[in-house]
């Protein structure tokens, strides 16, 4: 019977319709190799399965960029980090006019297309970032948004429940 792959090695396997180069947003970014249409799934975001605990204490390890994490908080409490034993996901930057979404199902998340996406597009989703407490100056500028849209909301943080937006 053939050994079934491991988690790890299945994060490292290729996406084939991405590949991984310098963006213009934010260091690394994803982009498309091929076309994508609107509503497909580009690939899983995978990563090492954690508790909250364990992301708080992960949290600012690297001193240069202590906001700068690959965790996706799941439903169940569990996190996804991606930054250990991750996929090449990981890299896909924030927008707050994004071409793709995240969904979980079952306590795991998919990227898919939101809309057509074109051979050498920047793949993109809002990360909607939830902080309990106040979003001061300080944690608005750690969670700057840099992608440039004409709507940009300058914060990677989603906005707090019963703010007003800008029109």
């Amino acid at each position: 019977m053939p050994r079934s792959r491991t988690a790890v090695e299945h994060a490292q396997e290729p996406i084939p319709s991405i590949v991984v180069r310098h963006s213009k947003i934010h260091g690394n970014g994803v982009f498309a190799r091929r076309k994508i249409a609107a509503g497909s799934l580009i690939a899983e975001y995978i990563g090492e399965r954690i508790t909250e605990r364990e992301a708080q204490k992960r949290t600012g390890l690297d001193p240069e960029n202590p906001y700068h994490t690959f965790f996706f908080a799941l439903e169940n409490g569990k996190m996804i980090d991606g930054g250990s034993g991750g996929n090449d996901l990981r890299w896909i930057n924030h927008s707050c006019a994004p071409n793709c979404e995240a969904r979980e199902e079952k306590n795991r998340i998919f990227i898919y297309a939101l809309r057509d996406i074109k051979r050498g597009e920047e793949l993109n989703y809002d990360y909607g970032l939830v902080l309990e407490g106040r979003h001061t100056p300080a944690i608005k500028r750690a969670y700057q948004c840099l992608c440039g849209e004409p709507n940009c909301r300058k914060t990677m943080l989603a906005p707090k429940r019963g703010a007003r937006q800008a029109a």
